[in-house]
Formats: C-alpha cells, structure tokens, sequence
C-alpha cells in the first residue's frame, strides 16, 4: 500500500510524498523534480540517494536540472536548429553552440498541475505553439507510481503541428547517499551492445558504434572509479543504444547500478530506444546541495532514458518526430533493492 501526501513547498509550488514500507520519493510540481528517494542500505540505514536542495530557491535558480523532467527534447540539437516538413526552426542556444535539454526555459522550470492518482500523483502542463522556437501546442503528463520498491515514471503527450519531443528525468543519483564525495565504489552495468560517439560539442556523430573492445562496454557490472579512468574527456556523457532504429519501443531491462558497501542496488527498464548514461562530470563544487554540500565531479550518475540525442537532424536515427493525432508515451522504471 502506498501512502500519497501532500504539502506546500514555498509560494505556488507543492511537495508529494510518496511511501511504502521499503522506499520513500518526494516529487515537485515545479519541473516534476524527484527530489528525494528514501531507501534502506542492507543494515538498514535509511538514507536519501538522490541529490539536490533543502529549499525551493535552489530549484529556481538550478542549472543542473537535479531531479527534473527535461523537454521538450532531452539532450543536445546541434546548432540550435532543424528543419521539419521544410520550414527550419531556430531554437536557444543554451549549450555552447547548441540547445540542451529544451532551451533557455524549459520543462524544468515550469509548474505543472498536480492530481493525485492510485499510489501516485499525475503533473500535467500545456506548452503552447512557438514555446523556444517549438512548433504546435503541446499537452504533456508524467504519472509517477511508487509500488514496494519500484517508482515508475508514465509520459504521454499530444501535439496539434508536428513537433519533436523526447522527454526524461534528470535525477542524480548516489547509492552511497546523496553528499558522499564520489561513486568511485559503485559497480555499473548498462544491457547495451552499442552507443553514439560525439564531437567536442557532445553532438552524435552519426556513428553507431560497437562497446566491444572499448571502455564503453558495460555489458557486464563494471567497478565506476577505474573505468572512468579510461574513458576519453572527464567521464561518461553518452548515448548506449536499448534499441535499433526501426525496433518496436517495448520495455527493455536497461542498467544496473551497485553500491557494494551499504548493498544498495538501482535498476533501470524502459521503453525509450537509449540511455544517457552520465558521470556528473560538470559539477564542481560550486553548488550548495542540501545540508549545504558541495557537489563536485563524479559525486553522482545519471540514468536518463530517452531517444538518441540529435534525432531529429539525424534520418539514421529513431523518429523523435510526435505528429497531430498520436500520442507520444513511454515508461520508465527505477527498482531499488539490496544485495
């Protein structure tokens, strides 16, 4: 049975709690932000995994996008522009030379409409025609459920002129709890028999690469710390491939995450064809988290399902396109366990 509450969360702005016996998740109407997950080590301690602020001020001011559904589209488009069905559209730029995570105010800024539903709450928010350069207005949901140890992330979203779209969550996550330095000491397997090399703006080449024989091959547990080690650039920020272009979205196990020393297990499946799998790199240690830490480089990872960044100047890649009368849905489940 899960036990669903409610509260103010400063002006405007309401925290859901979510609790079983096992997990407790705190979600925000403003940007749909996780911003806890509560879990047990396996000696029982209970501690918050997920990274962000004690107050809504951070929120506000968060350029991290800690906790937050990002869109309309997650990740990067090169050079702020694409052209669909001939008309080319210029978008922010917000990421050196190109859009990230939905431009200058995306998703993560907005306050979405909350309802509650059978062990959950549904956020529901309307992006109108032309919003940063975003064609049709768009009318978009995410329910999160928490049912024993799993919290389960529903979108959907419908469109009046084709647009693209490719929603996900921003969560950082340590398994260590939120505020240890580094997940040096986790051990990280992604279901992934390839992924996307970038350019030195973090665009996809084009290129759909094989993990084997590379650091990129995570297909079984892999210890974070060393590996990253090995990796071009200052860690992980890159697509794994779930699926290929053309496959049927269908909920696939994705990754699996392991924190030896307290026992704590994240596991990840989703219908999205790919998963961002990244390593905080540009963190600094410039924020102030909750309890006032600082969160520096490698002090977290991220798990964001999605379509292949860039999709959309990218024919080779899956169709990110969402056209009147579909509707755009996918699922995402996280299952915290120990071992």
């Amino acid at each position: 049975m899960t036990q669903v509450t409610r509260e103010h969360f400063g002006e405007n702005v309401e925290k859901w709690t979510l609790q079983t016996p096992q997990v407790s998740a705190e979600i925000l109407t403003l940007g749909c932000v996780i911003k806890s997950v509560s879990c047990q080590s396996k000696d029982g301690q209970v501690d918050d995994v997920v990274l962000g602020y004690d107050h809504l001020e951070g929120y506000v001011a968060d350029r991290r996008y800690f906790g937050a559904l990002v869109g309309r589209v997650a990740n990067r488009i090169a050079g702020g522009r694409c052209v669909l069905e001939g008309t080319e559209l210029r978008l922010d730029v917000n990421n050196g030379p190109n859009t990230l995570h939905g431009g200058l105010i995306g998703f993560n800024k907005a306050v979405w409409h909350a309802e509650p539903v059978n062990g959950g709450v549904c956020l529901s928010h309307v992006s109108p025609d032309g919003d940063r350069g975003f064609p049709g207005e768009l009318h978009v949901s995410i329910t999160y459920r928490l049912q024993g140890e799993t919290l389960t992330a529903n979108y959907e979203a419908q469109t009046t002129k084709t647009t693209p779209i490719n929603l996900s969550n921003h969560s950082y996550f340590n398994l260590a709890g939120q505020g240890t330095a580094d997940i040096y000491d986790h051990e990280v397997s992604i279901n992934a028999q390839s992924y996307l090399p970038v350019d030195d703006t973090m665009i996809p080449t084009g290129e759909v690469r094989a993990v084997e024989g590379t650091p990129f091959d995570l297909r079984k547990a892999v210890l974070i710390g060393p590996r990253l080690k090995e990796v071009p650039g200052p860690g992980f920020d890159h697509t794994f491939c779930l699926a290929s272009p053309g496959d049927p979205w269908k909920e696939r196990h994705t990754a699996r995450v392991c924190h030896p020393p307290s026992g704590r297990v994240l596991e990840v499946s989703t219908s999205q064809p790919g998963v961002q799998f990244y390593t905080a790199n540009f963190l600094d240690g410039s924020l102030s988290g909750k309890a006032g830490v600082r969160y520096g480089p490698h002090s977290a990872f991220c798990l964001e399902t999605q379509n292949w960044p860039d999709a959309v100047n990218k024919a080779s890649f899956p169709d990110s396109l969402l056209r009147p009368g579909e509707k755009y849905q996918h699922v995402t489940h996280y299952t915290f366990t120990t071992i």
